[in-house]
């Protein structure tokens, strides 16, 4: 009787991350006044997952964000999306496929344009007429939970969260691959960031979203992200799983961060990780399916 021989497949290989920073290092002034804000920072976020961004005041947070987003031009390094640079020799490429909420949803509105008007002007900067995109900007504000009958409205006549709103909104209307959220519930009362947060876990589900979350509030990165990011004086000094990082941090910086929450009743090292349910009369996070 003849054996038979059985071929192994190979094992498959990894799916390529949407978004890839490699060496990534970035100088703000000029001369003796340039100072390097990044250096040589290295990180991946897979498809569909969020990498949340930790660290003190003047770490290089919003110098990143605003590098990946074109405002700034990096020293050295890659920024790959989809395996693509993202900068070209003739500027930014792609700009619809990394979008950034904006911060301050206020200020970053002109109160002379209607909210349709705005809205327009992300669909096509060119040409910016409401008239043929008035279903799409419907469908965005619908997207926000907002009345798609509200956009002839101006941005002084919704409230901070609803503003909010807008500017998720805003940054959704070219149909981004990956969309930056930079300290974006940081004004907002706690029902509030709620609000936002869970908007956020539900647009992620539908759009497949990937994201990078920015922010100072490391209860809110427990519950949102998959994986965290710490940075120092502009040295990733720590990225991993967002459930073993808090629990077990490798570096010191990131165990003074953590132990500086200790009275913060929705941070708790015991709880579940993010993938489990939460408390919402504690939190009101309801954490976005893994």
């Amino acid at each position: 009787m003849s054996a038979t021989a059985t071929a192994t497949a190979p094992d498959p290989q990894p799916a390529a991350p949407l978004l890839r920073v490699e060496d990534l290092a970035v100088e703000l002034g000029h001369g003796v006044a340039a100072r390097r804000v990044l250096k040589g920072v290295s990180f991946d976020i897979p498809r569909g997952s969020t990498l949340a961004l930790v660290g003190e005041s003047g770490s290089g947070k919003t110098t990143l964000a605003r590098t990946l987003v074109g405002v700034h031009r990096p020293s050295s390094g890659r920024i790959l999306v989809d395996g693509a640079p993202l900068r070209t020799s003739r500027g930014r490429a792609g700009a619809a496929r990394v979008q950034m909420i904006a911060q301050d949803p206020y200020s970053s509105f002109d109160p002379r344009r209607t909210v349709a008007q705005s809205l327009a002007e992300a669909l096509d900067p060119i040409r910016a007429r409401v008239g043929p995109a008035r279903a799409r900007i419907a469908e965005l504000l619908s997207q926000v939970s907002l009345d798609p009958d509200s956009m002839d409205r101006y941005p002084h006549e919704f409230s901070g969260g609803q503003r909010q709103r807008l500017a998720i909104a805003r940054a959704l209307a070219p149909r981004p691959r990956f969309v930056i959220a930079d300290e974006i519930t940081s004004a907002l009362d706690l029902t509030t960031q709620a609000e936002i947060l869970n908007l956020l876990a539900d647009l992620r589900r539908r759009l497949s979203l990937t994201m990078l979350f920015i922010s100072h509030d490391l209860a809110v990165v427990r519950h949102v992200s998959d994986t965290v990011a710490v940075l120092l004086h502009g040295d990733l000094v720590e990225l991993g799983p967002t459930g073993a990082t808090f629990a077990e941090p490798n570096h010191p910086y990131t165990a003074r961060l953590l132990a500086s929450v200790p009275g913060d009743p929705r941070f708790r090292l015991d709880d579940e990780p993010a993938t489990s349910s939460v408390d919402r009369t504690r939190s009101g996070f309801q954490p976005a399916d893994r």
